[in-house]
């Protein structure tokens, strides 16, 4: 009869609604039950969140997006108020975005994020009123489940991890621009969604050895406008450095060194589009890398990653309207400017100066190689002021177009676009319009690959003002909008980053038509004896350069590169400049 009245009471609470939350779950992470020592495993960290925003209304677990792995991105956000809509929230409040787990075997971020949110939706961290948390838990599902114990070599745990490589063993944080990866493009997504006023992606560094345990890599501040490069510089920056060191938490920045030691001073490292602070500052987000110690033991690493994370969130937290309001007055006062830098260098005669923490090291002779290796000693610790070479400098500017034109038959460069919410339209109608044109000069390209593509660099274009004749459908990219520093990174193809760069257009490398010699032949003399000015020209190169004299080929090859029959698409960049009036 118990049995009976228990099922019958069980139905009508069900009837009515009710539920009963499972309290059961033990929140406490593998990272913390190993004492420091283990990351837990992918299905894990996605079970954890769950069962998070499940019990606690102020956690929300989403999907957006698929990865290589065959697996969805997550997004898992924090907000005492339960209001997860952020077309309105990024209006009202700042929103950090923390990446984890681009390099997974990286995994310092990926436990300091599950206690970070744990503890703000238990109350164990103060909630902040001004900004929204949100993160993704694990970036490269691929890496995370490619699980193993050795091939961090240089690192100093967890017991086991993930990989570097993802599912189709793509670095992931060199695909931000490129977009290869279903992984990427789920990120833009996500970016796009959330519209990050500051982000933050948890690394673990590679390269000499010295005392911190954190470092930090801001984004590169003189890519930023004025104001906001000087806030992130002069007050972000050191403000963070403040209050790590009341936490007893010694911070450098990222020690950019290889195969020497630091104690000459290093150059910041400068963040392209491809990586991923390079990527969210084209929208003027405040980026920063959070790069460990890789010798540095792991419960360190971890509790030394979430104390920066809560710090950068206090920060955040009291500057919520300057760094709104700097973010906006940047896109309006770049979108003014006449020119944009497309290309940097390392300024050498500026510098700032700070005491570095390092250990002696020297070079001695291998015992495997014979050769001199670099050694360090750690009983030799040291404290001295060293330069630090964080002012670059632009060494291309081109000048701002009104907007560009993209011929539709460039769908992949159009796709991309439109998965970063770059405003756009199309034609309606066959048009004829006075553009600027660029033809290719020069280029050269890598030997070896690089991600998937051999990449060029140096590359020159020459401009021409002409009316082309576009179709209609034909796609218009204005320059005026939140896009803008995206656009012109991506479109102008000097920039480091480009889609000329990244092998988008290499189709206008290869000439599609040519000539046979003994048809050329007379077809060439015969425009040599109508055209008097080709024919000086001709003859003057043969006598100025020796090896065009002596290669007949060459020759042939020159005269009907100048001629009516030489291919208009070989070496035409495909993309076209309205410009400003």
């Amino acid at each position: 009869m118990k049995k009976i009245l228990f099922l019958i009471l069980s139905v009508i609470l069900i009837g009515c609604g009710t539920t009963t939350e499972d309290t059961s779950y033990d929140f406490t992470t593998r990272y913390e039950k190993s004492q420091g020592t283990e990351t837990p495993t992918y299905p894990e960290v996605i079970t954890f969140y769950q069962k998070l925003a499940d019990q606690y209304p102020s956690i929300q677990l989403e999907a957006i997006g698929m990865t290589d792995s065959g697996h969805p991105l997550h997004l898992v956000t924090f907000d005492p108020d339960q209001n997860f809509n952020f077309e309105t929230l990024h209006q009202k409040k700042n929103v950090l975005l923390i990446n984890n787990g681009i390099h997974p075997g990286e995994s310092d971020g990926i436990d300091a994020t599950m206690l970070l949110m744990r503890d703000l939706a238990q109350g164990h961290v103060t909630s902040p009123k001004n900004t929204i948390i949100t993160a993704i838990p694990i970036y490269n599902i691929g890496g995370a489940l490619n699980r193993n114990s050795t091939t961090r070599t240089n690192q100093n745990g967890p017991k086991s991890y993930g990989f570097r490589g993802n599912a189709r063993n793509y670095d992931l944080n060199r695909d931000f621009i490129k977009n290869d990866t279903k992984n990427a493009q789920a990120f833009a997504k996500v970016f796009h969604h959330v519209q990050p006023d500051v982000f933050i992606d948890n690394h673990v560094s590679n390269g000499a050895d010295y005392q911190y345990t954190l470092t930090h890599l801001f984004t590169q501040h003189n890519k930023l406008h004025h104001q906001l490069g000087q806030y992130l510089k002069n007050e972000l920056q050191p403000q963070l450095e403040n209050h790590l060191s009341e936490k007893q938490w010694d911070i450098t920045p990222y020690v950019n060194v290889w195969g020497t030691t630091p104690d000459k001073g290093f150059s910041q490292f400068l963040d392209t589009p491809r990586y991923s602070t390079g990527y969210t500052t084209l929208w003027n987000t405040l980026g920063m890398m959070v790069e460990t110690h890789m010798l540095k033991p792991y419960k360190k690493r971890v509790d030394g990653t979430y104390e920066l994370m809560k710090s950068m969130i206090e920060i955040i937290e009291k500057d919520a309207s300057k760094i709104k309001q700097l973010r906006s007055s940047a896109l309006a006062s770049f979108t003014k400017e006449k020119t944009y830098p497309i290309l940097w260098k390392v300024d050498t005669t500026r510098y700032s100066k700070f005491d570095f923490k390092g250990f002696n090291g020297d070079y001695i002779p291998s015992e495997i190689t014979g050769a001199n290796r670099l050694k360090y000693y750690r009983d030799q610790p040291y404290q001295k002021t060293i330069k630090y070479k964080d002012y670059f400098k632009a060494t291309k500017n081109i000048s701002i177009p009104e907007a560009y034109i993209i011929p539709q038959g460039w769908w992949p460069v159009i796709e991309r676009l439109q998965l970063n919410k770059v405003e756009m339209h199309q034609l309606q109608k066959d048009s004829t319009i006075q553009v600027e044109s660029y033809r290719i000069a020069d280029y050269k390209t890598r030997n070896t690959p690089f991600e998937g593509h051999y990449l060029h660099y140096n590359t020159n274009v020459s401009a021409n003002n002409e009316n082309i004749h576009f179709s209609k459908g034909d796609w218009v990219v204005p320059t005026n909008q939140s896009a803008f520093r995206y656009v012109l990174e991506t479109l102008e193809p000097e920039a480091t980053d480009s889609f000329f760069n990244w092998n988008f257009f290499d189709t206008i490398l290869q000439q599609k038509e040519g000539f046979s010699p003994y048809v050329w032949e007379d077809k060439a003399l015969a425009i040599l004896k109508t055209d008097a000015n080709l024919k000086m020209s001709f003859e003057q190169k043969k006598t100025q350069d020796s090896s065009f004299a002596s290669n007949w080929y060459a020759q042939l090859d020159w005269i009907h590169k100048h001629s009516a029959h030489y291919e208009k698409a070989h070496l035409q960049y495909p993309i076209y400049r309205i410009l400003r009036r």
